[in-house]
């Protein structure tokens, strides 16, 4: 076939994967008449390309959970190996495969973390947490930041503070605060430790005004990601740790989208010294590559269960080719050093390269991160930090896709999240196309 018949033939791929999409999947999130989405046919890497053969490069890692990239070579194996041997078994059985992952994770968690239950993702994840500290705590009420997400399930999504929450807000004993974020601060704070003893405050505040013994815990996302990347001020998380001991509160940290390697660090929190007593986890720790998730649960509150039933389960929990696909994956991080890639890579190319595009171009108000787990703020006016409006972010979008890179837009953010296996020459390829994109006349 020529190459002229090849991008044909690719073209009429593409279309008759829009018009299936078209007229019979249902998008979430999304009015669905105006909806025109992207095509992904095939990945390798950092990239990935259409079925005509225009390729992108993913600095998306599709929903931040492609920390290894594309196809990589283990991690397939690892899932076809599993579906020769048995491609699926009931949760209630002992199954290697599913073992050896819970044994991988664990051996990452702090001391005094032996139980992994797995879920589907990191929603029920989220779900299945809040269950055990009520169970625990013998308490109703799970408080969370007003900035954040955990997911799409009953309990999940009224535990996420954006506006996804207001139209699902069915299950009950959810109470919403404000956590630390500087740049746009609550507390009229000017530095990292202000914004943090307020927050603090205001944390317990809300604790004594719902009353401390009927909260059975304190959920957050040891990073916030969705809500914009806002790495925790200097005390903060410790700080959080203390009162939820203070008051007997438990504490679970949502590492679903920051942990394994995102940044830079196995899990996240690690860099602040604080244990939790619940750790939440999913996209990461498989790269998504099937759907899994968990729980990684706390001796103390395992032990609950040691004569009493506990009350959940999921047909898939522990599913064999997830679990493969886990011990493949982490494996992989471990053999290739892809965490301590991950590092290097933030601190050495990525952050510099974020900063100096901040520097060159004033609709940048902020650039933070770590890892390869950043965003880039936009504003309209760096003196007032009036965030740019939705058709300049449109634009913005547009143009990086007709650039060919894959990009993560949310509100008016450009999160930078690149795999974890990203090489310095193609950070800098998406460095490049950022700076382009954005010296464009955007808000003209």
């Amino acid at each position: 076939m020529s190459a002229d018949s090849w991008l044909d033939a690719g073209g009429a791929q593409d279309a008759r994967t829009l018009e299936l999409d078209r007229d019979h999947v249902f998008h979430s999130w999304s009015a669905q008449a105006a909806l025109k989405p992207l095509v992904i046919a095939g990945g390798l890497g950092s990239r990935a390309w259409d079925h005509s053969g225009k390729i992108y490069l993913d600095f998306s890692s599709q929903l931040v959970n492609l920390n290894v990239g594309h196809q990589h070579p283990s991690v397939v194996n690892a899932i076809i190996e599993q579906a020769r041997t048995l491609a699926t078994i009931a949760p209630a059985t002992a199954n290697l495969a599913r073992g050896e992952a819970a044994r991988r994770i664990t051996d990452r968690a702090p001391e005094g973390f032996n139980k992994v239950f797995f879920t589907n993702g990191g929603a029920d994840a989220n779900e299945n947490a809040m269950r055990m500290a009520r169970l625990h705590t013998g308490r109703d009420k799970v408080l969370s930041h007003y900035r954040s997400y955990h997911g799409n399930t009953g309990a999940a999504i009224v535990a996420t503070g954006d506006w996804r929450r207001a139209p699902n807000e069915f299950a009950r004993g959810h109470v919403h605060f404000f956590g630390p974020y500087l740049y746009r601060s609550e507390f009229w704070a000017t530095t990292p430790e202000q914004e943090s003893e307020r927050a603090l405050h205001h944390l317990e505040r809300v604790i004594q005004s719902e009353g401390a013994s009927t909260i059975a815990a304190v959920l957050i996302e040891s990073v916030p990601g969705t809500a914009g990347v806002l790495l925790p001020p200097p005390g903060y998380l410790a700080g959080v740790r203390e009162l939820c001991d203070r008051y007997g509160i438990m504490l679970i940290l949502d590492e679903v989208m920051v942990g394994f390697g995102r940044t830079g660090r196995w899990f996240a929190f690690e860099s602040s010294g604080v244990v939790p007593d619940l750790i939440t986890f999913a996209k990461g720790v498989n790269s998504g590559y099937v759907p899994t998730g968990g729980v990684i649960i706390s001796d103390d509150i395992a032990r609950d269960f040691d004569e009493t039933v506990f009350p959940g389960g999921l047909t898939y929990s522990g599913h064999p080719l997830a679990m493969a696909s886990i011990v493949g994956a982490l494996d992989a991080m471990e053999d290739e050093g892809i965490v301590d890639n991950a590092a290097r890579v933030g601190s050495d190319v990525l952050g510099p390269g974020l900063a100096r595009l901040q520097e060159k171009h004033q609709i940048i108000g902020e650039i933070r991160g770590e890892g390869v787990f950043w965003a880039m703020e936009l504003v309209a006016d760096r003196a007032t930090r009036a965030p740019v409006g939705a058709a300049v972010m449109g634009r913005i979008k547009a143009e990086l896709l007709g650039r060919g890179l894959l990009p993560f837009i949310q509100d008016n953010r450009i999160h930078v999240v690149p795999p974890c296996i990203i090489t310095d020459d193609e950070v800098a390829e998406g460095l490049a196309i950022y700076d382009a994109v954005l010296s464009l006349d955007l808000q003209g």
